[in-house]
């Protein structure tokens, strides 16, 4: 009998594809992003698009570089693609005011009205 007995993978796999099930969402890496502080509900963990604005002024989009003259292009296209209507954005709190109008500005232009602006919760005081 020649049969091979394929159930030690079948188990091996099985245990693979958990721990990697389990351990994907904890890799997520993003830019490095120093918020202001601000009093706000906490977001869900839905969210369905997320702009970063980082320190040395480089647009990110859910993890991916973007460069501003092709921002309001990339937008009009995944606007498109996954019917969204939201947009939550963050920049670092070192970034001038004038150049985050201007990124909410090519946001809205894309038709993408409902922009939220994300900020971390105030450091408890010395209580």
């Amino acid at each position: 009998m020649s049969d091979i007995n394929v159930t030690p993978f079948v188990d091996v796999m099985l245990v693979l594809l958990i721990i990697f099930m389990v351990s994907a969402p904890m890799m997520k890496e993003g830019m490095k992003v120093d918020l202001p502080e601000a009093e706000a509900r906490a977001l869900g963990e839905s969210q369905d698009l997320v702009i970063t604005i980082g320190s040395d002024r480089v647009i990110d989009i859910n993890g991916s570089p973007v460069e501003l003259d092709r921002l309001e292009l990339i937008l009009g296209q995944v606007r498109e693609q996954r019917s969204i209507d939201a947009v939550y954005l963050q920049a670092d709190k070192g970034i001038p005011y004038g150049f985050v109008v201007q990124v909410m500005s090519l946001i809205r232009s894309t038709g993408l009205t409902k922009i939220g602006l994300v900020t971390q919760p105030p450091a408890p005081s010395g209580q």
